[in-house]
């Protein structure tokens, strides 16, 4: 297994789903023995998910992120986050912000990039390789 992994929004947002096989495996993946990353780009846009959709009750967010703060690696959006997410949109034509998601995961020396949205099994600058953990 690897020692660094990322995890994207989405997976975040599964963990307080409704769908049980969804939500235990992002549970896994969130709260495994490796060094699990999020930057403040996916704890923003879980934020806003979860007030956008009325997920959870204001305490409860505030509980949920502060325990993902506490258990999980924090990684800030920098300047050379920025840089590089251009680069990798160039190369790879994803979205801005799924490319400064790879950025920052290749930023931390991340070798898995746990998302739903992007290319399974794609490997981005011989480093990190992108899986959907829910994928069967």
């Amino acid at each position: 297994m690897p020692d660094k992994v990322f995890v994207d929004t989405n997976v975040l947002v599964y963990f307080i789903s409704a769908e049980e096989d969804k939500k235990a495996k992002a549970g896994e993946v969130i709260f495994s023995d490796r060094e699990v990353y999020i930057s403040s780009q996916v704890m923003s846009e879980f934020i806003s998910v979860c007030f956008s959709k009325s997920l959870l009750a204001l305490e409860d967010l505030i509980v949920l992120v502060n325990n993902f703060l506490e258990s999980l690696r924090f990684s800030s959006v920098e300047e050379s986050t920025i840089k590089k997410s251009l680069l990798i949109k160039k190369e790879f034509n994803y979205s801005y912000w799924d490319s400064l998601i790879i950025a920052a995961a290749l930023e931390n020396n991340c070798s898995v990039l746990y998302t739903e949205d992007m290319q399974n099994g794609q490997i981005i600058d011989d480093a990190l390789t992108i899986i959907n953990p829910f994928k069967v």
